[in-house]
Order: structure tokens, then C-alpha cells, then sequence
């Protein structure tokens, strides 16, 4: 089994959810997609995840990127989490949630090791430790982002929508975003970019400050 890193592609699957069967690569369809999975339902940690998720949506939905989660347990474990989910955290799941009784999915995923066995019964959160990676999926069904996150931290989703800004800036322009950057900084001009490509690219002008590093209004 091989690790999966950036630009790989996401692998596909069919899976049941809380919305139905889906086959994973048709459901992303053109826009952008964000995976993020869950060790086990009814957990306090991915319970304020889901929760906070539900309420960022929209904000997802403007990006054109959908929303998706993932428990190793069955989509009727989750249907009566989510119920749960709403009265504690006050927005209700409205995303679909896949079910993984099998664990067919984190180990395709890589998340958890193949010998894991075949099965979510009898396994508890602390086994499946390792299942809370968020995945940022790209309209060409490409790996874009991974992050892994430890039982005890709760997931900061303002971030990965920051670095979704990002990557479609990004994708859209010849630029890269510095350190700390938020939607509206200034940006760094591309390597593959010479200084006379730069100038007419961008005749209000840019800053120099090594020949590497010119800094630049970020483009509309």
C-alpha cells in the first residue's frame, strides 16, 4: 500500500452515506471537495468538528467546494449523531456523511494500516487514532492538501478555508502566497516569472526584495 501524497490522485470509491451511495470521483464533480474523516461517532472532539463544519458550509459552497465527512462506523450510527451534533453545536449536518464499517475507505486512504482488520465493531477511538486527516480535493480529483490532526486538537476549518483561497488564487494566477497570508494580502510573484513578464503583468508596479521574493498586490 502506498502512501499518498500531494498531486496523487484521490482514489475513488463507491461508499453508502447519509445521503445515499455515491460513487466518490462523479460526487466531486468539477468543483473542489474536502474530505475529512473521524476515528469513531459519538467522540467530543469530532462532534465540535462536525458541528463548526455544518456552520462553514456555505462559506465552502461559495468556494464551489462540497463538504464530506467520513466515521468509521455505519450511516446509521451517524444519522443519530447528527442529531447530537445539532442540539450541542447548534447547526445542523446538512453534508453527507460516509459510512466506513469496514474500514475499506480509511485504509485506501492510508489512514489506517492494511491488517486493521474488516470490521468497526469492537474497535474503539484510540485504535482508530490515526483516522483524522482532512483532504483537500481539486477539480482534476487531485490530492491538493492532507493534514492529520491528533485526537485531542480539534481541526481549525478557518484555516483550510484559507488555504483554499489560496490554492485557487493560485491556480488561477502565476503567484504563491507568504507565511500568514489571508485573502486580500499582498502575494509573491512566481518563479517561472521574469522581471519583464512581471512589469507587464503588473504595470502599477511590484517590490523587489531579493531577485526570488517580489512581492505584488494580490491580482482580482
Amino acid at each position: 500500500m502506498s502512501l499518498l501524497r500531494i498531486n496523487d490522485e484521490a482514489p475513488n470509491f463507491t461508499a453508502d452515506t447519509t445521503q445515499g451511495t455515491i460513487d466518490f470521483h462523479e460526487w466531486v464533480g468539477d468543483g473542489w471537495a474536502v474530505l475529512f474523516s473521524h476515528p469513531k461517532d459519538f467522540t467530543p472532539v469530532c462532534t465540535t468538528e462536525l458541528g463548526t463544519m455544518a456552520g462553514l458550509e456555505s462559506e465552502f459552497a461559495r468556494r464551489g467546494a462540497k463538504v464530506i465527512g467520513l466515521s468509521v462506523d455505519p450511516v446509521s450510527s451517524h444519522g443519530k449523531w447528527a442529531l447530537d451534533i445539532e442540539e450541542t453545536q447548534g447547526h445542523k449536518v446538512n453534508y453527507p456523511m460516509i459510512g466506513d464499517p469496514e474500514l475499506k475507505i480509511a485504509k485506501l486512504y492510508n489512514m489506517l494500516p492494511a491488517d486493521a482488520g474488516t470490521t468497526s465493531d469492537g474497535r474503539t477511538a484510540a485504535a482508530n487514532a490515526t483516522v483524522r486527516t482532512v483532504f483537500v480535493i481539486g477539480p482534476d480529483k487531485k490530492i491538493k492538501l492532507q493534514l492529520s490532526y491528533p485526537m485531542t486538537t480539534g481541526r481549525n476549518f478557518d484555516e483550510i478555508l484559507r488555504v483554499l483561497d489560496s490554492m485557487q488564487l493560485t491556480a488561477k494566477h502565476k503567484v504563491a502566497t507568504p507565511a500568514n497570508w489571508k485573502n486580500g494580502d499582498d502575494v509573491i510573484i512566481a518563479g517561472s516569472v521574469s522581471d519583464e513578464e512581471a512589469k507587464l503583468k503588473y504595470p502599477h508596479g511590484f517590490r523587489t526584495v531579493k531577485p526570488y521574493l517580489r512581492i505584488v498586490a494580490q491580482p482580482e
